[in-house]
This record gives C-alpha cells, sequence and structure tokens, in this order.
C-alpha cells in the first residue's frame, strides 16, 4: 500500500486507488472540503511535494484558476492515491473555524 506523509505530522498507508481527501481525512487529519468532492470549492487544495500523481482533468484545472495555483496545487478530491505522497495540506478546517464539510464520494 501507497505511503501518505502530510505535513510531516503523521504517516498513514492508504489504499490504492483512494482519493487524497478521503484518505487524508480517514487518518484523522483535519482537512478542509467544502463542496463535496466536485472541484468547486478548491478548499481541499495541497501542495504535493514528492510522490506520482495522474495528470490534471479540466474541472481540477478551471477551478484553480490561475497559473500560479495550478502550478502549485492539486485538489485533493479529484486525484487517487496511486504511489507514496508527500503533501502538505493547504486548509484546516479547525483553522479556519468551520466545519470540514460533507463528505466527498469515493
Amino acid at each position: 500500500m501507497p505511503q501518505i506523509t502530510v505535513d510531516g505530522e503523521k504517516s498513514f498507508e492508504a489504499p490504492e486507488g483512494t482519493k487524497l481527501v478521503l484518505a487524508i481525512e480517514d487518518a484523522g487529519i483535519d482537512i478542509l472540503h467544502r463542496c463535496g468532492g466536485i472541484a468547486r470549492c478548491t478548499t481541499c487544495r495541497v501542495e504535493v511535494l514528492s510522490g506520482e500523481v495522474s495528470p490534471m482533468g479540466d474541472e481540477e484545472r478551471e477551478a484553480l484558476e490561475t497559473p500560479d495555483m495550478i502550478e502549485k496545487f492539486r485538489l485533493s478530491c479529484q486525484f487517487r492515491v496511486e504511489s507514496d505522497l508527500t503533501v502538505k495540506v493547504w486548509g484546516r478546517a479547525g483553522e479556519k473555524g468551520m466545519e470540514p464539510g460533507s463528505r466527498p464520494e469515493d
């Protein structure tokens, strides 16, 4: 199983094919995800520090909008774990004083 490391705070295994946002949430890590996994809000964005991820789709590219965002971030609801990854979570529900949002569909 691929090994996921988040912000250097926690490492865990996740089944291959799991949406990254769900793997992070299931590991007990606070991650914001307001739109339910449909690439509309960009709150679940992560910076991929190492590892391989699938190419960005049109919906994700449109949601991130600017070249700076597209070059730096991925939406964790829009790709599945395929290999070991090290990521930095952009938004934490607790830090923003918000509920994470409805759980994205698998």
